[in-house]
């Protein structure tokens, strides 16, 4: 199978082209990835064009699409999802969510029980705990990460851009793991993938309320 990855959840403005086989990992052919938190908008189709020709392929070429659902920010994780959608409905293709940390669980790949933190801004993260197989126990929640500690399972390590920021809250060895590559997006949807499953609605994890909000009246105006 042909996957094109994207996600846009964290900073990092990431697409890539992978081969998935039943007998062998997520095989990455070609990608891009930017690390800038306002170009979303403005990196993601060229990023993803510009990796399909490296990888000599076309839109057409693809089997599916796999997106980071998130949690992240409205307006860069809408900006993955969207274009994910368009491009489904387009092609005609399967679309999966894949939910960013765990993702980013697969990269860091530590073989024990491991916090995923992603920066939430407003000194607060999102996070989601995995056990020793990067299974998820508990998440994503937003915190503040001192407030984290009180409700984490028990873990040895951390990864993801928040888990670095804030390590001195965490108190965590961290691993090199900041942002979601697109084998590890590839691999956490594989066996849907593999099976031809349907994919499931592609919600976003916003967790959080938007800031802005719907006029409850008019302005009164005064001369």
């Amino acid at each position: 199978m042909l996957v094109l990855a994207l996600d846009t959840a964290t900073p990092a403005v990431t697409a890539g082209v992978v081969e998935l086989t039943p007998d062998a990992p997520p095989r990455l052919l070609a990608q891009r990835v930017t690390v800038n938190a306002k170009a979303h908008g403005e990196l993601l189709t060229p990023h993803l064009q510009e990796a399909l020709a490296d990888a000599g392929h076309t839109l057409k070429d693809l089997d599916a699409i796999v997106c980071g659902s998130g949690p992240g920010p409205f307006t860069g994780l809408r900006v993955g999802l969207v274009t994910a959608a368009a491009l489904g409905q387009a092609l005609n293709r399967p679309v999966y969510p894949v939910p960013t940390p765990d993702a980013i669980a697969l990269d860091a790949a530590t073989g024990s029980p491991l916090l995923v933190a992603t920066d939430a801004r407003r000194k607060e993260v999102y996070w989601a705990a995995y056990d020793a197989a990067g299974r998820r126990t508990d998440g994503p929640h937003v915190d503040k990460p001192a407030d984290v500690l009180a409700k984490l399972p028990a873990v040895t390590a951390a990864a993801g851009e928040g888990a670095e920021i804030y390590a001195d809250v965490l108190g965590l060895p961290t691993v090199d793991a900041r942002y979601p590559s697109p084998t590890s997006l590839v691999a956490a949807a594989a066996d849907e993938l593999l099976a031809g499953a349907r994919p499931a609605a592609l919600t976003p994890l916003y967790l959080r309320r938007p800031d802005a909000v719907e006029p409850v009246g008019r302005k009164r105006v005064t001369k």
